[in-house]
């Protein structure tokens, strides 16, 4: 990895002022922000002395985007020269605020009619991640959400998934129906015969409880993918 900041770099004598602008651009219009000076700014409030301008954009090349960044975990961040465990807190607890407002909105409804908030939030929570994830929505009968619950990580196939922990956290929640959620890391949404495997083996297991399974859902960091709009289940 390369040297990102060096011992002797300083804010420049500017540093203050163009903090401020920084400041008043996010105040009046924070769409209008790049993502390096988004994350420039942040980095400012940990790094108080030094241009944190060069860190930002080496970050955003290191981990290939604003998403990808704040989705990485605090070890990775803090591999990097110059991020400090203060710097990498800054980061995660902007992720965990945005997730926290997308999760929110996408529970404020019943969630099958309120899909799009739906993907927003999986897709910012898990389409960056690097390691295959799979979870499952518990919802109660007016398909709200009543739980999100991670349930394994690793591969997606019927030795990392047990149907039978599945449908018993189901029964114990009281849950009206599930929805199944995993990613993919490679960004193809492509379902594979392991993914259709376990959906239709948690689907008829559940249905003997009646407990409907409304859908699996594959993510990416660019896209999804329904196996029930593809009529794989």
């Amino acid at each position: 990895m390369a040297d990102i900041v060096r011992a002797d770099d300083t804010t420049p004598p500017d540093g203050e002022g163009h903090r401020a602008r920084l400041r008043q651009r996010l105040f009046a219009d924070a769409d209008g922000l790049l993502d390096h000076e988004l994350i420039e700014y942040l980095l400012a409030l940990t790094i108080p002395r030094r241009d944190t301008k060069p860190l930002a954009k080496a970050l955003l090349r290191e981990f290939g985007g604003i998403g990808a960044l704040l989705t990485a975990d605090a070890g990775a961040l803090m591999r990097v020269k110059g991020i400090t465990e203060t710097s990498a807190a800054a980061l995660k607890i902007a992720q965990a605020t945005a997730l926290r407002l997308l999760r929110v909105e996408a529970s404020s409804r019943p969630l099958l009619s309120n899909w799009q908030a739906l993907i927003d939030y999986l897709r910012a929570d898990m389409g960056h991640q690097l390691n295959e994830r799979f979870r499952v929505l518990h919802l109660n009968t007016r398909n709200v959400l009543i739980r999100d619950e991670v349930m394994s990580e690793g591969s997606i196939d019927q030795s990392a998934v047990h149907v039978r922990e599945v449908i018993r956290r189901a029964m114990d929640l009281g849950s009206a129906s599930i929805i199944l959620v995993h990613n993919h890391p490679s960004g193809d949404t492509s379902a594979s015969r392991s993914d259709i495997d376990i959906t239709r083996a948690i689907m008829e297991a559940a249905r003997r409880l009646g407990i409907a399974v409304h859908d699996h859902l594959i993510i990416t960091a660019t896209g999804h993918r329904s196996l029930r709009s593809e009529g794989l289940i």
